[in-house]
């Protein structure tokens, strides 16, 4: 069963990044706060799944996604590439469209059938895309339902690129 309860407080840091003249986690801007990338992941239109095939090859392809509490969720045809290679291997990369004040999850991924599961899915993809698909669109025959759990998080404001840089890091 997948836990769809209110998620953990993050570890907060700077993230390493030599050469750039990223200031201290108490200069500029400081560290951001969590809410600021959850609206960020909640709000976005479009993300961008990074996966890599069974060669070691990387596969990277937009998707629409939606950030439920704890993760992100999004659907693909069940034998898609993405997801083909996310059975093979859960690790993979997500990031939301905007290169300016983006944010990044590493993390792992996963594909749910859990009734449940896919009907809060659904209901989260039809509200958020005004979209009126019934559940049996992911039909697991058809459709992968994949949740992306976090491990670490990244994210910065463009407005305040050396001052703002801040990694979140999630227990296993």
């Amino acid at each position: 069963m997948v836990d769809l309860c209110a998620m953990e407080i993050p570890r907060v840091s700077r993230p390493y990044m030599p050469g750039y003249g990223i200031l201290e986690a108490t200069e500029g801007s400081g560290l951001l706060h969590w809410s600021w990338a959850a609206e960020r992941l909640t709000a976005a239109r479009n993300y961008w799944v990074a996966t890599v095939w069974p060669d070691g090859h990387p596969h990277v392809m937009p998707v629409w996604g939606m950030w439920d509490d704890r993760m992100l969720w999004f659907t693909s045809g069940s034998q898609s590439r993405k997801v083909r290679n996310l059975v093979a291997d859960p690790r993979c990369c997500v990031t939301t469209e905007d290169a300016s004040d983006p944010v990044v999850i590493e993390g792992v991924a996963r594909v749910s059938t859990e009734p449940s599961v896919l009907q809060r899915v659904i209901d989260l993809m039809n509200a958020k895309y005004r979209t009126d698909y019934g559940v049996d669109f992911l039909d697991p025959a058809k459709n992968a339902t994949v949740g992306v759990w976090p491990k670490r998080v990244f994210s910065l404001r463009a407005g305040d690129f050396t001052g703002s840089p801040t990694r979140w890091v999630f227990e296993e």
